[in-house]
């Protein structure tokens, strides 16, 4: 396979799996790691770890993601256009006594609970060399050619139905799917030291926490951040305060030059969080030079662009941590496939942890 680029992006490990690999550090996730996962399991007891998929509730917490809705299907045949929801096969045949409930659903991929996608997040960068930057995501694949943007219909009745069949392809989250996602999850119990107090993590106070509850990271491992700020909203019941939530939790330094080369030197194979970013999202700087080029999110570009590192956010860590917690332990086997959804950039996922 031909490479992709003749310029790699500062950082980054393009190319580390194969010129055209579409898995990332998840390729670390080998039937090893899933039998050390498997090892961890001594008690048999299993926590949920997604929000209902209605939590946050409304559009409050991200005006572009919508909550999910459900509606009933319609019949065909002798009863089309009938509601296929409570509906009993005898009103077509009165011997029969079956009584069926059928329905579609509609919602933002990345509503509540998901895995963000090697194309959710790509950069705008010289990846050709010929001093144009370009829309590129992770191990080189562009916009437009490997990764589409939807078609444009004017005609729809509804805005989220403007821009009907994008599709992420090459680094859509079906490659995630199909690869599987079990193996040892590792839980970071941010809230155990710092609160549910808004404070972003670098690397010295990373290593600190780590020290101190004896968590050891290795290669493959699937890292999960608690902070509190899932459990915070659920408790909200669906009607988030936003002050409220802008005060909880804390998150990942992502301007922490450490922490951010940490993440990629320990060849952790995902990182996931309870919080809606996982790194804890600052507000533009004003102190950078004018014009100077930079993300906005920069543990994403770090994580997904450069080093193909799906990121899992609002997660239900909670129960799960303070288990842990009361057990002396931070290992555990994780299950967490996302829907195998072909062209989807994210994916809701309703992940199991195993203790």
């Amino acid at each position: 396979m031909m490479q992709r680029w003749k310029n790699a992006p500062p950082g980054s490990h393009w190319g580390e799996f194969g010129p055209d690999d579409r898995l990332g550090r998840m390729n670390l996730v080998t039937p090893d790691k899933v039998r050390q996962g498997i090892a961890e399991v001594k008690v048999g007891l299993t926590f949920c770890l997604s929000l209902p998929l209605d939590v946050p509730g409304g559009r409050s917490l991200n005006a572009r993601r919508m909550p999910p809705r459900l509606f009933g299907t319609l019949r065909d045949g002798v009863s089309a256009g009938v509601q296929g929801y409570c509906w009993s096969y005898a009103s077509e045949d009165p011997n029969l006594t079956d009584v069926v409930c059928d329905e579609v659903m509609l919602m933002n991929t990345q509503y509540s609970t998901q895995w963000d996608s090697l194309a959710h997040m790509g950069s705008r960068f010289d990846a050709d060399g010929d001093g144009e930057a370009e829309a590129v995501f992770y191990n080189g694949f562009r916009a437009g050619v490997e990764i589409h943007p939807g078609s444009t219909d004017s005609t729809a009745a509804d805005d989220w139905a403007r821009y009907p069949d994008p599709d992420a392809n090459a680094l859509g989250v079906a490659n995630l799917a199909a690869h599987g996602v079990q193996g040892r999850g590792v839980l970071i119990d941010l809230e155990k030291h710092v609160g549910r107090k808004r404070v972003a993590v670098g690397y010295d106070a990373l290593m600190r926490i780590l020290d101190a509850d004896k968590v050891h990271v290795e290669a493959g491992d699937m890292v999960c951040l608690h902070t509190g700020f899932a459990d915070t909203l659920l408790n909200m019941r669906k009607q988030p305060d936003l002050q409220h939530l802008n005060e909880t939790g804390s998150g990942l330094d992502g301007e922490d030059p450490k922490l951010l080369n940490w993440i990629s030197d320990t060849r952790l194979a995902c990182l996931v969080a309870d919080n809606p970013a996982v790194e804890l999202v600052q507000a533009v700087s004003l102190t950078k030079p004018a014009g100077m080029k930079r993300p906005r999110l920069p543990l994403h570009e770090h994580c997904l662009f450069k080093n193909g590192i799906h990121l899992g956010e609002l997660w239900l860590l909670t129960p799960l941590a303070l288990w842990l917690r009361a057990n002396q332990r931070s290992r555990f086997l994780l299950t967490a496939p996302p829907l195998r959804l072909p062209g989807a950039a994210g994916s809701p996922v309703t992940p199991i942890a195993t203790v």
